[in-house]
């Protein structure tokens, strides 16, 4: 990615950083999470299994709920983010809170250089590869940071649910199945996908889907051996503005009621040899 489109999409996550730490409409759950809770999606909560005394990389952590989750739950965690003010947040929730977590300010291809030590688990969920070009490269940085034995743990939109035109009234293709890397999907958002009416300064962001297919063979090609690979018809934010939300551990989003059933997230869990 070019510096120009690496800082373009810096610049909107600080906004979005500084308007998801208010958390206005609720979608972080902050109030909820500063009062003990655990906020995980049941997705992966069912699927991370017991992570107490685990030492954890949360690569692309945002405002570090997630990271700050994990400890609660007898975690040794490290958040990563390009982001300085998620960071600034993440740092300033984890000193109301207490927990044992660090955060971290960076590109997440640098983390090897970043984050000392190995980890007995890399923790990637909800909306971060798709900022990547190069997703080879992330699954290489990935492994690095994994001790013999340790997992990797991704949760991620559903490529072939992301080609959709979330404008449109109906199930209507917008995007092709991949791009390439010179070639991002370039969009502008004015408000943040959280339900929050501010309004976000930098809209402009670049981004890449990435096929199932090119993330596994990734995963494999970095050393890691797949050991599970999940579809979900859950989603964590609201797609577009006709899926409506279902409760559980936190709100999820689905398709409406008489729509076809879809794939709208996948999940794979692989594990360095």
């Amino acid at each position: 990615m070019s510096d120009d489109l690496f800082e373009q999409n810096r610049l909107n996550w600080d906004d979005r950083a500084d308007i998801h730490i208010r958390d206005e409409a609720g979608g972080y759950r902050l109030q909820a999470f500063l009062d003990g809770a655990d906020n995980l999606h049941d997705i992966e909560h069912d699927e991370i299994g017991d992570v107490a005394g685990l030492r954890i990389a949360h690569l692309q952590c945002h405002i570090g709920i997630d990271t700050l989750c994990l400890a609660r739950r007898g975690a040794s965690c490290v958040g990563l983010d390009f982001s300085p003010k998620a960071i600034a947040a993440a740092r300033l929730l984890q000193q109301r809170t207490g927990l044992d977590a660090q955060f971290v300010e960076g590109n997440v291809y640098d983390a090897r250089h970043l984050l000392d030590g190995l980890f007995d688990m890399v923790y990637v969920t909800w909306g971060a590869i798709g900022w990547l070009p190069d997703v080879r490269r992330w699954a290489g940085v990935a492994a690095s940071l994994l001790k013999p034995g340790g997992r990797l743990y991704l949760l991620e939109g559903h490529p072939a649910f992301m080609q959709l035109d979330e404008t449109a009234d109906h199930l209507r293709i917008g995007f092709d199945w991949k791009n390439d890397p010179d070639k991002p999907l370039t969009t502008s958002d004015e408000t943040t996908y959280t339900g929050d009416t501010a309004k976000i300064a930098h809209p402009v962001t670049h981004n890449w889907i990435h096929p199932i297919s090119a993330v596994v063979n990734a995963v494999i090609d970095a050393g890691l051996t797949l050991e599970r690979l999940n579809e979900h018809e859950r989603l964590a934010w609201q797609f577009a503005p006709w899926m409506v939300p279902v409760d559980g551990r936190r709100r999820m989003w689905v398709m409406p009621e008489g729509w076809p059933r879809m794939a709208l997230a996948y999940s794979l869990q692989a594990r360095k040899r």
